[in-house]
């Protein structure tokens, strides 16, 4: 696979020209943070950035989706039935997204395309999609992403993975979709040996920078009931307010809930992201909440990402080690800490 450099203008004008062939979202700052939203018009990527507050989970799972539509109308000869929504699935290029969000995706991949499963709506979104991703130069003090099988300039989940060099980048193809990009930016300069040493050296300082780490040696070899009835979920839990911030900034959470709403004679059936932290998430019809207590949901989303998933798929814990949650918390919960508290308990 090949290694270009390109210097920033020609990043600039990069993006214009895929503006042309495809949808392009890409990291744009409003009200004070960072978000990916799709460019239009003279409008440009801030690539100056450490992380956007929401992962660009939501290009492929939207927060709130149209799944089906219906009528009430008993003179229609369709009364009564379920549709699908028509969707298209053009070409995208999600350009900037960081490595974690990447290795997000193919997280959350795994609930979504199985050998069981297939939600057919998330599958073609990341079929259509060629995800660019930029290298970390400076992680975030809350980042603690080497220790979860990730890295400020991993390349898993990625089509093309950019080097921030200063007034230039290297581009590394790491996939045939992104040899193909690359290919249409007609970019003249191949990467020498020393552009290539100093994209190495970048990785290593990169890496070095990340202070935070977490143990996850011992989480596979747990045993599951001694894990949850713990003594230690009461004091995690204590100061938890139940806002679900921690799960709706989470590039890996994928709870959702689907509801139908009618105005008038029409009708749809909605899916809408959900939390396992929010009290009515588990609750019955029959009026039974098996997780009724703040401390069982508190205890639920940690079990599900370093235990429940471990088990279940062998790749890993089910984090990222983005750090969103540890910003984010308005009680200062601190996921690093609890992964000290299951590993060694």
């Amino acid at each position: 696979m090949s290694e270009t450099v390109i210097t920033r203008e020609e990043i600039k004008e990069f993006i214009k020209s895929l503006q042309g062939s495809y949808e392009v979202f890409a990291p744009v700052r409003e009200g004070g943070y960072h978000r990916f939203k799709q460019l239009t018009g003279d409008e440009a990527a801030d690539l100056d950035f450490s992380n956007t507050r929401l992962s660009p989970k939501s290009l492929l799972f939207p927060q709130s989706e149209r799944m089906f539509e219906f009528t009430l109308d008993e003179t229609n000869e369709d009364s009564h039935i379920l549709k699908e929504t028509p969707k298209e699935y053009p070409p995208a290029v999600v350009f900037g997204i960081r490595p974690c969000d990447a290795k997000a995706l193919r997280l959350v991949n795994v609930n979504f395309d199985n050998p069981e499963f297939t939600d057919p709506w998330w599958a073609k979104r990341l079929d259509s999609m060629t995800f660019i991703g930029l290298g970390c130069n400076d992680p975030c003090s809350t980042c603690f992403c080497t220790s979860v099988g990730c890295g400020p300039f991993h390349e898993e989940g990625l089509d093309i993975l950019l080097f921030d060099l200063g007034e230039r980048y290297l581009a590394k193809a790491l996939t045939d979709k992104g040899e193909q990009l690359l290919g249409q930016g007609g970019f003249q300069e191949d990467a020498d040996v020393d552009t290539r040493k100093r994209a190495g050296e970048l990785k290593k300082e990169a890496e070095h920078k990340i202070s935070s780490h977490v143990p996850t040696d011992k989480l596979k070899d747990k045993d599951l009931l001694n894990l949850f009835d713990a003594p230690f979920w009461d004091e995690v839990a204590f100061a938890c307010i139940n806002c679900g911030t921690c799960t709706f900034l989470c590039p890996t959470c994928w709870c959702f809930d689907i509801q139908d709403e009618v105005s008038k004679n029409q009708g749809d059936r909605i899916r809408n992201w959900d939390s396992c932290m929010f009290p009515l998430f588990t609750l019955h019809a029959s009026g039974h909440n098996p997780r009724s207590e703040k401390v069982q949901r508190a205890r639920q989303r940690f079990m599900h990402k370093l235990k429940y998933y471990v088990d279940k798929y062998g790749n890993g814990v089910a984090c990222v080690g983005c750090g969103r949650c540890v910003n984010y918390c308005p009680v200062n919960i601190d996921i690093r800490e609890v992964f000290k508290l299951m590993n060694e308990w």
